[in-house]
């Protein structure tokens, strides 16, 4: 699943989602799957918010891919088709790969560039990277 619109100015699941899809993420990376009406509750905490609006979000949700929904008698419950941390792989890794497709070598060069202020950990994962991929050429 690869999610087409990465915005650049938002930070967090704002990033992949509008505001009211990554409240419904956030919800339900969190917890075990969910009716409608239990994120509804969880929404309304912060502010009144209108069923049928959570139900056609939810569904658009499901509709992305982001979302797996299943019937339990009359009730339709949801959950995330990933983890939180295997969505972040998957999009981040689309993310770059668009990136080295459309600018090249301008994206690796920032890339690095950006490592001047990385933590020493991370150096030391790319360096073993590195040197893994010059071992499997």
């Amino acid at each position: 699943m690869k999610i087409h619109s990465f915005k650049t100015n938002e930070s967090g699941l704002n990033r992949f989602f509008g505001p009211l899809e990554a409240k419904i993420m956030h919800i339900l990376w969190n917890g075990p799957e969910m009716a409608i009406k239990d994120v509804q509750a969880r929404l309304a905490k912060e502010q009144a918010i209108n069923f049928n609006t959570v139900m056609t979000v939810m569904n658009r949700l499901v509709d992305k891919g982001v979302l797996r929904k299943r019937a339990e008698g009359r009730v339709s419950l949801f959950q995330p088709t990933q983890s939180l941390e295997q969505f972040l792989e998957t999009q981040s890794k689309e993310l770059t790969n668009d990136l080295l497709e459309e600018f090249g070598p301008l994206v690796v060069n920032h890339m690095l560039d950006a490592l001047e202020e990385a933590d020493p950990a991370l150096l030391e994962q790319l360096e073993q990277k590195i040197q893994a991929l010059k071992k499997e050429r």
